[in-house]
């Protein structure tokens, strides 16, 4: 369509108009902004203090340490004065000690790396508090964390041990004393507060520890997800996960509170147990690389020696570690919770051991893992047997069930399920075949599943290790990393791990052989069912521990050897076919449940023929 002169004026003066407005918005604008400026400057001209960065935080300076000052009372000679750094390491960690408050400023564990190869750090920054309000004169108080303590005293004992003393004394000569002792090559540090029952009323104080988890592994959103608050008290052990933070309150007796990641453990214990408790804790930002961070506030009561016995644990979520301390902290270890906490008995008192002699003895830990896969195995071929053989019973009388389902079809090609199911199992108890014979073994290795599923995430021994191309075999095997796709990444993640490509495909290859030996595949559900799981696995298991990964390939590929060799050469059909008949020959004898269920069917028949004659009439 042409345009005329007029048209072509009008689009001009349109284009024109914008521009002019575009341009006064713009000078509008920059002079608001100049306007502001102007404000600005003489509100800082006016106020100084309340604008200038520097000055604002001098003045909170001043104010905090005229609190300070205020309450320290007969410590005022424990105000303001130079922090002082010890430093005490084992075997096992390092601990940096701090004497503004006699409490531990950072904690490095040796014997591990973060996933970046930096130190693992379970204690560091400013966030990082253990301490408690004393008394300090007539209505004075003031924290512990608020004095400096005299400058650490170390001795080393004759048991290779090491004793930390801080001491915080007013012109009387008296005051609060603070004994940290680390045992060599031990996680455990005893805390031993001295002289608090004369600082403190009714004998009993407020004991707040704060503590923060930093991202340690390669995955932070998996690591999130496998932090917990942990703690036990009543001689019962529990959790709560993180979430998006969240407070818990105890007004009965603990023992312990501890923050566990997905590896390692902070954690304050009191050996004559804390009267009640507190804990609150936020989630932070993943930017932040920060998991958690926690407050605790705990009721401490001074014993009648005066001796506060308290325990810090700083180190791996190792089952073998906490046991020794005989505190149930080994309960912390994730072997198995829920519905499934029973599998943790498995794990405990089976696999760890197996799992433990296999890794002291062969250096790969791809290959422990298969020879404890072998192990498995071996214990669960019997059941397997068991499924296999009641598998090709029923494949043996297919063509009988076959010219019963004809039987029971009518000219239409509907067939009537209830009358076919009752003459069915008529057949199969006649030839001794009992219909749950396939279906019980393979739920009984339902807990051997579930067990290595947590086994295999909560063991630290995997942490580090590499097999093949997985670098780190207690995290995913990624080969390929794409970027985060929105609805891939849920469905899928950001990544390729190999591993889980490798158990999906032999799970697969499991689901077609078992298919092509069915006795009865023209079920559409039972068709396409046995596809469902690899395709779930493929999804579900892509983030997941590349040890439980490469377990699921080698135990899939045995289960498929297992089924062929079985099937093939182990298995005699024709044998099988004369035991059938001589089953046959023997009255059949019913269990109770079976005569119930052949009840129900009888019932559910009469039922279902009624049905037919009234719609016939």
């Amino acid at each position: 369509m042409g345009m005329d002169r007029n048209t072509v004026i009008g689009f001009v003066l349109i284009g024109l108009l914008m521009m002019g407005m575009f341009w006064v918005n713009s000078t509008g604008q920059k002079e608001a902004q100049v306007a502001q400026k102007r404000y600005d400057d003489s509100v800082a001209l006016a106020n100084p203090k309340k604008t200038d960065p520097v000055a604002v935080a001098q003045d909170s300076a001043a104010k905090e340490s005229a609190r300070k000052e205020q309450g320290a009372g007969r410590f005022q000679g424990s105000i303001n004065q130079p922090e002082v750094l010890t430093t005490v390491e084992n075997e096992v960690f390092k601990i940096t000690f701090t004497n503004k408050g006699a409490q531990p400023k950072s904690v490095e564990i040796k014997k591990h790396k973060e996933s970046d190869g930096g130190p693992v750090m379970l204690q560091t920054g400013s966030f990082n508090k253990l301490s408690y309000d004393i008394l300090t004169g007539e209505n004075k108080k003031i924290a512990t964390n608020d004095l400096t303590f005299s400058p650490a005293v170390i001795t080393k004992n004759a048991d290779k041990s090491q004793t930390v003393v801080f001491a915080l004394k007013d012109s009387a000569g008296q005051g609060i004393v603070h004994e940290y002792t680390i045992k060599a090559d031990d996680y455990l540090v005893d805390l031993t507060i001295t002289g608090a029952e004369k600082a403190v009323t009714k004998n009993s104080f407020n004991l707040t520890w704060q503590t923060e988890a930093r991202q340690v592994e390669h995955n932070i959103t998996y690591e999130k997800q496998q932090t917990e608050i942990s703690y036990f008290k009543e001689s019962s052990f529990d959790f709560e996960h993180l979430g998006t933070g969240d407070a818990l309150s105890f007004t009965q007796p603990v023992d312990w509170i501890a923050v566990k990641q997905q590896f390692f453990i902070s954690a304050l214990v009191n050996k004559s147990k804390f009267k009640t408790a507190e804990v609150k804790w936020i989630v932070p930002d993943t930017s932040t690389r920060l998991l958690a961070q926690t407050t605790s506030n705990f009721t401490v009561e001074v014993p009648a020696n005066g001796a506060i016995p308290l325990q810090l644990y700083y180190g791996p979520s190792d089952y073998g570690v906490l046991k020794k301390y005989n505190n149930e902290m080994q309960q912390i270890v994730p072997y198995g919770s829920g519905i499934f906490s029973f599998v943790k008995y498995i794990n405990r008192h089976m696999l760890l051991p197996v799992f433990d002699f296999l890794r002291k003895n062969v250096a790969s830990m791809g290959i422990v893992i298969l020879l404890l896969t072998l192990f498995i195995r071996l214990l669960t071929s019997p059941i397997l047997y068991k499924s296999y053989l009641s598998g090709a019973k029923m494949k043996a009388l297919k063509p009988e069930v076959d010219i019963l389902k004809a039987k029971f079809t009518d000219k239409g090609g509907q067939l009537d399920q209830q009358a076919f199911s009752v003459e069915q199992m008529k057949l199969w108890r006649s030839a001794g075949v009992s219909p749950l014979g396939g279906c019980l073994p393979a739920l009984l290795q339902i807990p051997i599943f579930m067990s290595l599923y947590f086994f295999f995430q909560s063991n630290i021994s995997l942490r580090g290790e590499s097999f093949l191309w997985a670098n780190d075999l207690s995290t995913y095997d990624s080969i390929l990393t794409f970027g985060k796709i929105p609805v891939i990444d849920f469905l899928y993640g950001d990544h390729i791990s190999l591993f889980t490509i490798t158990a999906t495909v032999t799970s697969l290859l499991i689901s077609i052989y078992s298919m092509s030996n069915m006795q009865d595949n023209s079920n559409p559900v039972m068709k396409y069912m046995p596809y469902i799981f690899p395709v779930l696995l493929l999804g579900i298991f892509n983030n997941l521990p590349a040890a439980l990964t490469w377990y699921y390939t080698v135990s899939n590929t045995i289960t498929l050897l297992l089924q062929i060799v079985i099937q093939k050469y182990i298995i005699d059909h024709d044998k099988i076919l004369v035991q059938i008949n001589e089953n046959r020959k023997k009255p059949v004898k019913q269990s109770k449940f079976q005569e119930k269920l052949q009840a129900m069917q009888e019932t559910q028949k009469k039922m279902q023929e009624e049905k037919n004659k009234a719609k016939k009439k």
